[in-house]
């Protein structure tokens, strides 16, 4: 194989490559060895046809099959020994090929440009650690268990109240008829709670163990029997027990409850829990102050297929027009976007950093935890579709990487209170949304026309809710 590298202008490239017509006859051959033990010919005993036959019969489909496999492999050996990223796929143009014919082609390339990521240690930024006051501890664990009440037993004669526990035997008709799930024994109801029928519950105040009290309720638009739905049903409902609830005492029987070993326990895992639901989030600012650092690194050219990629990806939804308009904009964030990965990958490739199949299942089951009842839509998505496996691995991959850079970059390391992660948190929430309805207006202006004048944008900000479940890591 021959290569010469033309055309060298900026990061646009020609790289010719040429194959002599005996190296070409001998990969054609190889190819007749393979497939004559698999052909069956009448007149000829399995393996024995004779190359002559088979290049009749076989000829095209197996110089296609070669040249497939030619082009492939010479073509990334080919860029690999001259030492060429390309930015995209590269074009190819077949000069000279056929049976009995040398192969010659030139691939158009566009190169990834060099980066110089030596700099990267020299970025600066905050790493912030939350000390979290016992007080606040406390007021999780006095939210917890405010949340999972005990029931006492109340007396006889006490009559029910919101709040309490009711438990109830009924049976209901509609127009004097019974029906299909129209009966439940035993059936607990906490009054003001609301969750059996709209407007059950507060016809129940006021009952005492043993009543006979009659409710009347509309059946949802859920009910399991649709002739029945929004119908108006009388529940005949015998009081079991009416339960008064009290203070769950937080103690080591409450922490063990709760997966604690102790109370002590609880504390540390609450004390852990509530600093890393705000480290979480302040690690993002963190991560946000490295990439736009990333952002002043020095790039002589970015290639422009890539450019052109990343503008068409901003400028989606649009017309024509409005895109030409705002491509100034758009050009100017998309550099942005691509020197920002440029200095990631290289960066990444320089380190070795590679994300493993252990990783990559980890994050999918992280994916699954985040989406509880819905774990095997979730995985079946995943499983069919290979490109959202691609992206979850390019979000590890961009992690690790970002990991790595705060390893080597100079950190500031802040121990601040939760008030303060709260304040800082706040203070970016405001800056990003000023930014968004900056670029709002800028897009409203900039792509305003009688075809667009009368459309908005809407923008919506997704924010995590922390979880106060405990949780053991």
């Amino acid at each position: 194989m021959k290569v010469t590298v033309e055309n060298k202008k900026g990061l646009n490239k020609d790289v010719k490559v040429f194959i002599d017509k005996k190296t070409m006859s001998t990969y054609m051959d190889e190819k007749y060895e393979e497939i004559k033990s698999t052909v069956n010919l009448k007149g000829f005993r399995p393996g024995k046809v004779p190359k002559e036959i088979l290049k009749r019969q076989f000829g095209k489909a197996v110089f296609s099959e070669v040249l497939d496999k030619v082009l492939k492999d010479t073509s990334a050996k080919a860029l690999e020994e001259n030492k060429i990223k390309p930015a995209g796929q590269p074009k190819l143009d077949l000069k000279t090929y056929g049976e009995d014919k040398e192969l010659e082609y030139i691939l158009s390339v566009t190169e990834l440009p060099k980066v110089d990521v030596k700099a990267i240690s020299d970025i600066k930024f905050d790493q912030y650690s939350v000390k979290i006051d016992e007080s606040e501890t406390e007021k999780r664990i006095n939210e917890i268990a405010k949340n999972q009440p005990n029931f006492k037993e109340a007396s006889a004669d006490t009559k029910a109240s919101k709040g309490d526990l009711v438990t109830l035997d009924y049976s209901a008709t509609v127009d004097n008829k019974s029906f299909k799930g129209g009966e439940g024994k035993n059936t607990q109801l906490t009054l003001g709670k609301d969750l059996f029928l709209k407007g059950f519950d507060e016809q129940l105040i006021g009952v005492k163990q043993n009543d006979i009290k009659i409710v009347e309720a509309i059946l949802p638009e859920n009910f399991p029997e649709k002739e029945l739905v929004n119908k108006k049903a009388k529940f005949s409902c015998k009081i079991i027990s009416v339960k008064k609830p009290e203070a769950v005492k937080i103690d080591d029987s409450f922490a063990k409850n709760l997966g604690a070993k102790d109370l002590q326990d609880l504390k540390k895992l609450i004390s852990r829990q509530i600093n890393d639901e705000y480290k979480n989030s302040l690690d993002r600012l963190s991560k946000n102050q490295i990439l736009k650092e990333l952002e002043k690194f020095e790039i002589e050219q970015i290639p422009e297929n890539l450019l052109e990629e990343e503008i068409k990806i901003l400028s989606q939804g649009m017309s024509a027009e409005d895109s030409k308009k705002s491509r100034k904009n758009f050009e100017e964030i998309a550099k942005k976007r691509i020197k920002t990965g440029l200095v990631l990958n290289e960066f990444g490739e320089q380190n070795k950093i590679q994300v493993t199949e252990q990783e990559l299942q980890a994050e999918i089951q992280k994916q699954l935890r985040m989406m509880p009842g819905q774990e095997k839509m979730v995985m079946d998505f995943y499983q069919k579709n290979p490109s959202a496996v691609a992206s979850l691995r390019g979000t590890v991959y961009e992690e690790k990487i970002i990991n790595l850079i705060k390893e080597k970059a100079k950190s500031n390391k802040k121990e601040i209170s939760k008030d303060e992660a709260e304040k800082i948190l706040k203070e970016s929430q405001n800056q990003s949304e000023g930014k968004i309805s900056s670029v709002k207006k800028e897009t409203k202006s900039t792509v305003k026309s009688k075809s667009s004048a009368k459309k908005t944008t809407k923008t919506s900000l997704k924010t995590k809710t922390s979880s106060k479940k405990v949780s053991k890591k």
